[in-house]
């Protein structure tokens, strides 16, 4: 378990690969902005 590990997060890091261990973050506050002024309306 280490760098060379695909399962882990430091081998996801080095890799450069994403998954359950290391997620991608998602751009939420953007789209919710958005979906709550319409809802206001």
């Amino acid at each position: 378990m280490g760098k060379g590990d695909k399962k882990t997060r430091k081998g996801k890091i080095t890799k450069g690969t994403f998954g359950n261990s290391r997620p991608k973050k998602k751009k939420v506050a953007e789209d919710t902005k958005g979906k709550k002024e319409e809802t206001k309306k």
